[in-house]
């Protein structure tokens, strides 16, 4: 049963599961940096993958489909799938109930009908190298129907560029990339990994418990954050983008963007970015100003750092909408919510009304 591509000698072998080992550099592993030998512990993290209890569930009730070919790579006597893991991992927690309970996980069906075990007794897997898979692997999971998150697509454009000379334009072209994403990806991560290395930030301490990468990879499109952090588009192929000058606003910038763990030294810190929009916005704004940047250090408030770029005419006029908006709320509620008994509503109207006379008398002042 063989077959040629272009890239790819196609020659499909049928391989026992037992014989087949989970790749620790599978770019949705970046995060953990487990080593190679763990294999429970790669098991373990792609199971929290949602897909992979669903892959369970289909082989467990249609069994294996013979023309999902695994891809894998033969280093130091073993087969290592390189494309497939999810599927891989799927099949060995049905078929090692001992994986099962080392891992101690629920829901694995351990009675199954003979024609489905027979199914995935031997998976039909592709020997192949790991530098004639990048264009498949890339245009499935960079642009296409399979994909990864997108610190998992950096670290992968990272690879094939650094490892198998590969231009970022040519990735681009390969898989389908007319957006630019390639180099705002591997431009991200290269700033990341220095952040890493200089022990300014660490990404398994982040706030959240996903690593929002894309914060970075959209925020570097700024204008203002590339001058912050003194850097420009001619830097994108540098291993070491961001000035040594700049490395402590490095710092600041990721922690503004990512935050930090409650750990043993400190507390949590909470990241600036709620949502991209409008806080990523924001906060690049917020970096075109010394007086801004200050203020937000201080507060760390990015409300009052973004207020602070603002003139007291904007404010003023951005205030009175605030205020008539609760006060049409608060018409709403009146016939249902006061008794006639309401205290507090009497009081709290009362200082509504002097204040409204005070800004009418200003505002006529003003005149």
């Amino acid at each position: 049963m063989a077959k040629k591509t272009d890239d790819i000698p196609y020659q499909v072998t049928p391989t026992a599961p037992s014989d087949l080992l989970l790749d620790s550099f599978n770019p949705r592993l970046s995060e953990e940096r487990i080593e190679h030998a763990n294999q429970d512990e790669i098991a373990r993290v792609l199971w929290q993958d949602k897909e992979v209890s669903e892959l369970v569930d289909s082989i467990a009730h249609n069994g294996y489909w013979q023309h999902e070919e695994l891809f894998a790579v033969m280093e130091k006597g073993r087969l290592v799938v390189v494309e497939g893991n999810r599927r891989l991992t799927a099949v060995k927690l049905l078929s090692d109930p001992d994986l099962v309970k080392r891992l101690k996980i629920k829901g694995i069906p351990d009675q199954l009908p003979a024609a489905i075990k027979k199914s995935f007794a031997m998976l039909p897997v592709v020997i192949c190298s790991r530098e004639s898979l990048w264009r498949y692997a890339g245009f499935k999971h960079l642009n296409g129907p399979k994909e990864w998150d997108s610190v998992a697509k950096a670290n992968y454009v990272a690879n094939v560029h650094e490892t198998y000379h590969v231009s970022l334009e040519e990735i681009a072209r390969t898989i389908g990339d007319r957006h630019d994403t390639t180099r705002r990806l591997y431009f991200a991560y290269t700033i990341l990994r220095q952040a890493e290395k200089n022990g300014l930030f660490d990404r398994r301490e982040c706030y959240s418990k996903r690593f929002p990468f894309s914060h970075l990879s959209t925020g570097l499109g700024y204008k203002s954050v590339q001058t912050y952090l003194g850097i420009g588009d001619r830097d994108a192929l540098k291993p070491d983008p961001v000035p040594k000058a700049h490395l402590p606003k490095l710092a600041d910038y990721c922690l503004w963007l990512f935050g930090k763990r409650n750990e043993d030294e400190g507390p949590a810190t909470q990241p600036m970015i709620r949502s991209q929009n409008p806080d990523l916005r924001n906060l690049s704004e917020v970096l075109g100003s010394t007086k801004a940047v200050k203020l937000l250090k201080e507060t760390n408030s990015l409300e009052r750092a973004v207020r602070s770029l603002k003139a007291d005419s904007q404010l003023l006029f951005e205030s009175l909408i605030v205020a008539e908006n609760a006060l049409r709320d608060a018409c709403a509620y009146v016939a249902t919510g006061y008794d006639g008994n309401g205290g507090d509503v009497r009081s709290s109207l009362d200082n509504i009304l002097k204040l409204a006379n005070n800004i009418e008398r200003a505002v006529k002042r003003a005149q």
